[in-house]
């Protein structure tokens, strides 16, 4: 069997930056539903494409097809007394941006300075440049229950990579 439209596929894999380092060592597999779901980084299913058991593969996947280019109007200072008390560099928040109210953003705490506190709105990920690289363990005909079930797991998460 091959890779191709309403397949589930699962891979070994690994993530690492376009210089190298480890984003994701792949502890677990990957499980994804191939044919344009959105379960996954659209450069790695597209090499996915006609793949095979056993198959390796190694992919490129630009910080835009990814986590997306990081924005520098998603950083904010906001004054500590507007935000939770127990405030600590690494915490996460949720916030949204003052022109758009009902887009929720997670935000990262990335200093605290005085009585202000530096958001930052981007994804850890943002702008990072990526090499995604694997093989192929498992391939099967997705059942539409499955495929359903990944497509509302998927869209729940905002990565867009499967990995959930």
């Amino acid at each position: 069997m091959t890779v191709t439209k309403n397949t589930i596929v699962t891979l070994n894999y690994t993530v690492t930056t376009s210089d190298g380092q480890m984003i994701d060592e792949g502890k677990e597999p990957l499980v994804y539903a191939h044919g344009g779901y959105e379960n996954i980084f659209a450069p790695v299913e597209k090499a996915m494409e006609g793949k095979s058991l056993g198959d390796s593969f190694k992919v490129a996947v630009s910080a835009a097809e990814a986590f997306g280019e990081y924005d520098e109007e998603l950083l904010v200072i906001e004054a500590l007394e507007n935000l939770p008390e127990e405030l600590a560099v690494g915490m996460q928040i949720e916030g949204y941006m003052p022109e758009n109210e009902d887009d929720v953003l997670i935000y990262t705490v990335t200093e605290i300075k005085g009585d202000n506190a530096v958001l930052d709105g981007n994804h850890p990920l943002a702008g990072i440049n990526m090499v995604f690289e694997g093989t192929v363990t498992e391939i099967y005909p997705a059942t539409q229950e499955e495929i359903d079930a990944m497509l509302h797991h998927s869209h729940s998460d905002d990565c867009g990579c499967g990995d959930h």
